[in-house]
């Protein structure tokens, strides 16, 4: 049964906001509602207020979405609109992903008054970034830089890099175009190179597994192909239990009806990575995922994760 109204639940940032309007804009052109019928629900989790220290430390991803989880359970809101990267590796019992949008670009961007590149950074500078994947892929290429906590919204980090606060940070290109900030990017690190977080790009919906009406709406405006690919790359996640405490990159491609994976996971101190890559059918997303993750595992070595 159609519902009277399908209230979105959302974080309060720019990039949140922005990313819950576009879900608002598909669903009532796709359902044909009006803007009333579809009201946005803003909700302030634990990791928008913690700004003091890395989110590892206070307790991983799901800091973004816990508050936005007690709301759907509680029937508040009927939509739960994530960045897919935010979500931890298992939703809570009776909440499930219905879908994800048509994903945006998944590279990161270089952003710096000081250089156009990582390698082009003066020794000693300062590199600024909250996210634990970062940080050890930059330490990879340059352990000589000075790594520091950089939190806040895209608007803040911004911010503190044209201020000289930090010399360079990284930011998901996705999240700048998505808030028309693209002309503020240095440089585009190409996935070959510099390899994403799983999911980035994506905007996933969360729902309750048992409200039929809210998933059939989410299928009018979820997108294959964004689907195949997060299929594999959360397998891989699963698998390896990833969360803000484990530097874990991953990304799918998907093309001609085929998938090809590459994933990676490093010492959180740079100074080691290993490295798995498969492919087949798309159909088989989430197999090829999950056995990356399980080749992956068995080649770490004992202790590999530790600080």
């Amino acid at each position: 049964m159609e519902r009277a109204t399908l209230t979105l639940g959302t974080r309060g940032s720019p990039l949140a906001l922005a990313q819950a309007r576009e879900a608002q804009d598909r669903l009532a052109a796709a359902l044909g509602f009006g803007e009333a019928r579809l009201p946005l629900s803003i909700i302030k989790t634990t990791g928008d207020a913690i700004q003091d220290r890395p989110l590892s430390e206070a307790g991983g991803k799901g800091l973004f979405t816990k508050e936005l989880d007690l709301a759907l359970a509680e029937g508040t809101i009927d939509l739960a609109v994530h960045s897919a990267k935010d979500l931890p590796t298992f939703l809570p019992d009776g909440l499930v992903i219905a879908g994800y949008l048509p994903r945006e670009d998944v590279r990161d961007a270089f952003i710096s008054g000081l250089a156009t590149s990582i390698a082009g950074l003066p020794r000693g500078a300062s590199f600024g970034s909250a996210s634990l994947r970062r940080q050890a892929m930059v330490r990879r290429l340059r352990p000589d830089l000075e790594l520091t906590l950089l939190r806040g919204n895209v608007g803040t980090r911004l911010a503190k890099v044209e201020r000289g606060e930090v010399g360079a940070t990284l930011l998901a290109v996705a999240g700048l175009k998505r808030l028309g900030l693209d002309d503020r990017i240095t440089t585009i690190l190409e996935p070959h190179d510099f390899l994403p977080a799983v999911g980035q790009g994506a905007i996933a919906l969360v729902t309750r597994a048992d409200d039929p009406a809210t998933r059939a709406a989410v299928a009018t405006i979820g997108d294959g192909t964004t689907g195949t690919q997060l299929a594999a790359e959360r397998a891989f996640l699963t698998v390896l239990d990833g969360s803000c405490r484990t530097p874990i990159a991953g990304h799918a491609a998907v093309a001609g009806g085929r998938v090809a994976f590459r994933g990676l996971v490093l010492r959180p101190d740079g100074s080691a990575c290993i490295e798995v890559a498969r492919d087949g059918a798309a159909a088989d997303a989430a197999r090829i995922g999950r056995e990356a993750g399980e080749e992956l595992r068995a080649r770490l070595p004992a202790g590999f994760l530790d600080p």
